[in-house]
């Protein structure tokens, strides 16, 4: 078959969307459950969960959907990734589950309510931090013989991973404080008024590390940095714009913008990452050309894809704009 597209270079930016997607909605309501123990009440904790109950399960479809997607396109990349990260992507979904576990349960409970309370938070922390080290073993790359992962299974356990893994713990819970700001009022909205600028403060430092470390780690990621004039360097400095907009909005009250602007760090941040790495999504040997399954198979896959990514964007926009507004203590308004 004529090959008329990149279906490679295709597949990679719906992966890289998916991905994205997931991170900045699923990681404000996985920032609930890292915030939920600093909570002034119970009270609090109630209408912090309210805030996300409409939304959190279906945040995940993108997870599933980049996961999938991934396996079709990428096959080489479940090959090395899966037997490096098992242990890392255990815990990821363990977290995920005791997470969703608690989400019904603490409804339905009176006496066992704490439990839940902590398996909810707990499940979070795991399940964010496991991400994060995931994208920290991702930039340190992976030893490999021929197609298949020669290395540990604790290899990917560093302390740059470890630094990744709490970088996005913090970050997830900027995201969380935002998302109240945005979707509460009173005492809560005070509250994460207040601890919004120490989480973004926290964020920038774990921010500023990484960007120290990582030359360190990957060397191609130095020469990429610093080898002459690059317009990479536009993406640090808008995320730290966005930074600047956080606090604003947070001095001078508004709602939306924390929130807003939140989305931007992550968003560049993570353009950043990919820039940094492209075009190698095995690094340090295999691109995505490398890694690609076979133009029919991307092909045949495409199609339905272009099918249900539309209809996952129509139902999460129908669910975000029926639920928008402030939750109270009882539910949304």
């Amino acid at each position: 078959m004529e090959q008329t597209f990149d279906l490679t270079l295709i597949w990679a930016g719906i992966i890289g969307f998916g991905i994205m997607m997931y991170v900045l909605m699923d990681g404000f309501d996985l920032g609930q459950g890292i915030l939920y123990p600093f909570a002034p009440d119970e009270q609090a904790r109630d209408k912090m969960m309210n805030s996300v109950a409409p939304v959190w399960d279906g945040n995940e479809t993108w997870l599933v959907l980049g996961g999938a997607g991934l396996l079709a396109a990428f096959p080489l990349v479940y090959s090395i990734f899966l037997p490096a990260l098992y242990i890392g992507v255990f815990l990821l979904l363990a977290g995920l589950i005791f997470r969703g576990v608690a989400f019904e349960f603490r409804f339905k409970a009176k006496t066992s309510k704490y439990l839940w309370s902590w398996s909810f938070s707990v499940g979070s922390f795991v399940a964010s931090f496991a991400q994060g080290a995931v994208v920290g073993a991702y930039i340190q790359g992976f030893e490999t013989e021929g197609f298949a992962y020669s290395g540990g299974p604790l290899d990917w356990l560093t302390p740059f991973t470890v630094l990744t893994g709490f970088g996005l713990v913090i970050g997830y819970a900027l995201l969380g404080s935002t998302w109240l700001i945005m979707k509460t009022d009173g005492a809560v909205q005070q509250w994460a008024y207040k601890i919004t600028p120490k989480l973004l403060f926290g964020l920038m430092a774990v921010f500023a590390a990484v960007s120290i470390y990582t030359p360190f780690v990957d060397s191609s990621v130095m020469s990429r940095w610093f080898d002459g004039i690059s317009l990479i360097w536009a993406l640090p400095a808008l995320a730290l714009f966005c930074a600047y907009i956080v606090l604003r909005a947070v001095k001078k009250q508004q709602d939306g913008m924390p929130f807003v602007a939140t989305m931007g760090i992550f968003l560049f941040s993570y353009l950043g990452l990919l820039a940094s790495k492209w075009p190698y999504i095995v690094p340090p040997k295999f691109t995505i050309y490398d890694a690609a399954s076979a133009y029919n198979s991307q092909l045949f896959l495409l199609l339905g894809f272009l099918f249900v990514i539309p209809i996952v964007l129509a139902y999460t926009s129908w669910t975000y704009w029926v639920f928008r507004g402030k939750v109270g203590d009882a539910g949304y308004h």
